[in-house]
């Protein structure tokens, strides 16, 4: 099925190895595939200071983070033919962190940014993992897709799941 996309991709840092705008949008129809017909949402990339002082204003967290997820809330009233029920929200997601994790997890970049692109979009979707069981159903979700994109489950090797 395809999903028919308008992304606006923000690139706000002058981090290089940036994944380009085709991948992004890849990753993106990925994850919402049988899930949404239309979407519109926002992915910024930023630095680690635009993510710290985003995390800590909206999470209490006094740290940069990989990826922010921002839901669009429909307001009372309009129904499914308004064209506002086409908006997602706004991810977040901070390149230095991507790449660090990359390293430390030794994961290729591109499937560690893929995975921070659909577990966002996920989240939009209203996937969480603030359960266990949530966090079972999220992950074999996100395994599903990465896997589908040709990318190793992004699991495989992790003793625990870090916050993401």
């Amino acid at each position: 099925m395809s999903v028919d996309l308008d992304l606006d991709l923000q690139l706000a840092t002058d981090c290089l190895g940036l994944p380009a705008s085709a991948q992004f949008e890849r990753w993106v129809m990925a994850a919402l595939a049988g899930r949404r017909a239309r979407a519109k949402l926002t992915i910024r990339v930023v630095d680690v200071h635009e993510s710290q002082a985003l995390n800590l204003l909206y999470r209490g967290m006094d740290q940069p983070t990989n990826v922010l997820s921002f839901p669009f809330e429909l307001p009372p009233g309009p129904g499914a033919d308004d064209p506002l029920a086409d908006l997602l929200g706004d991810l977040v997601i901070c390149a230095e962190v991507v790449r660090r994790e990359a390293l430390e997890q030794h994961k290729e970049p591109s499937a560690h940014w893929a995975h921070m692109v659909v577990h966002g979009v996920l989240h939009l979707l209203d996937y969480d993992h603030m359960t266990d069981l949530d966090a079972s159903e999220m992950e074999t979700l996100e395994t599903t897709i990465l896997c589908g994109l040709g990318f190793p489950p992004p699991y495989e090797h992790q003793d625990t799941l870090e916050e993401l």
